[in-house]
């Protein structure tokens, strides 16, 4: 039995305070005592991937202990501005040119796929965590202009994605926003991030699962019918199968050049009054390097980021924190004319890309039981719902026809 490093990359996961660790319900009680039972799996990390996994293993009758180095529900979810996108960070037309036409149109219909399956979950195990079905609205900027996005809705529509080419008299008309084109989709949601991964833990736990925190993992090795899973305090787990869950703090066998970590920043407003009604339903990005997003919540406040820098660390710079968050709420009112005015919660975080958009969902190379879900990307949510999928049918012994699609690169 050799042993291998599973210390994974450490960072500060978010800076500020996300509005969402400030909501009832986004967190879960985890046990302190590790007991040394044999599990069919061990789930290392307690955000929104982790807390998918164990739902989709306990879903499947096996037993699950779920660790992490710290509170669960802690990490970077509540770092997430949970716009629950189908649309890849790489636009179809230019994912087909990247990897070709059939692998770039089934990683599109899989997202799509998965932000439907991971809505109806949700309403399967009653998890009230302001899930709904919203409509995207992704506009033209310096990266993509209005012929190129004429022609990106026309490839989501030969593969069956709804897609709605707008011009520029129909934006200001329905929107109020002067853009040359813009591309009205569907098939996306919203939700609580930190409530959503809470929930699907408090399922998860229902279903017998244990939870327990703070457990770091430093060591692991394979086993001839198992895994082995040292912690930092020289205890040792054991189960059939691991899964790695933790997000831009990778395992130090996946880093590759075909991924970065870089650095992003985040506001939520107080509940603005006379907001448009579009917007109380409609989320908004656009086709800018770096580009903006925003959407409303329930109680009306504007959430909105963007100012991504390509450093791994500048998230942690506290000034810089204040100066995006400026320059976030003045690239929103010159689009909208809204006016969010102080924002009551301001954050920033690491996130990680990929070359071609897409995340890393697969064994870790060199082991046949240990997996890794990687959901790097503007889809972080849908990338894990998809990851849960695809790792939870590989344990069952059972093949993903879109697994080739993630693989280890």
């Amino acid at each position: 039995m050799t042993k291998h490093k599973a210390e994974t990359r450490k960072d500060e996961l978010r800076s500020g305070t996300p509005l969402w660790v400030r909501t009832s319900h986004s967190t879960v009680d985890a046990s302190s005592e590790l007991r040394h039972d044999r599990f069919d799996a061990i789930v290392v990390g307690a955000g929104i991937s982790g807390a998918l996994m164990a739902e989709a293993l306990t879903r499947a009758g096996r037993s699950v202990l779920i660790v992490d180095r710290r509170p669960p529900v802690r990490g970077s979810t509540p770092a997430s501005t949970a716009m629950i996108q189908h649309e890849i960070d790489m636009p179809l037309t230019r994912l087909r040119r990247k990897v070709g036409a059939d692998r770039a149109d089934r990683a599109w219909l899989r997202s799509a796929k998965s932000v439907d399956g991971l809505q109806a979950l949700v309403k399967t195990l009653r998890i009230d965590c302001q899930m709904r079905q919203r409509p995207v609205l992704y506009l033209a900027g310096d990266d993509m202009g209005a012929r190129a996005l004429a022609a990106e809705a026309e490839a989501r529509r030969e593969i069956g994605i709804t897609a709605d080419y707008l011009k520029h008299a129909d934006i200001v008309s329905h929107f109020g926003i002067d853009r040359t084109g813009a591309i009205l989709s569907q098939a996306s949601a919203s939700a609580n991030p930190a409530q959503l991964a809470a929930g699907l833990l408090q399922v998860a736990l229902s279903r017998q699962a244990r939870l327990v925190s703070p457990v770091e993992i430093t060591d692991m090795a394979e086993l001839p019918s198992g895994v082995a899973l040292a912690t930092a305090k020289g205890e040792v787990l054991v189960a059939g199968h691991a899964v790695f869950c933790t997000g831009y703090e990778y395992l130090p066998q996946m880093k590759s050049t075909t991924h970065r970590v870089t650095s992003t920043w985040a506001l939520a407003s107080e509940p603005v009054r006379g907001l448009p009604g579009w917007l109380r339903d409609v989320m908004v990005w656009e086709a800018s390097d770096p580009y903006l997003y925003f959407r409303s919540d329930e109680a009306g406040r504007v959430i909105a980021g963007g100012e991504d820098e390509k450093a791994a660390n500048s998230n942690s710079d506290p000034q810089k924190l204040s100066t995006k968050s400026k320059t976030i709420a003045a690239k929103l009112e010159a689009l909208t004319g809204i006016k969010i005015g102080k924002p009551a919660y301001r954050w920033s975080a690491p996130f990680s890309v990929t070359d071609d958009g897409l995340p890393i969902i697969d064994r870790v190379p060199g082991f046949e039981r240990v997996f890794t879900v990687m959901g790097f990307g503007g889809n972080g949510i849908t990338f894990s719902m998809i990851g849960a999928e695809i790792i939870s049918a590989m344990i069952a012994g059972r093949s993903d026809p879109d697994a080739d699609l993630f693989r280890f690169r």
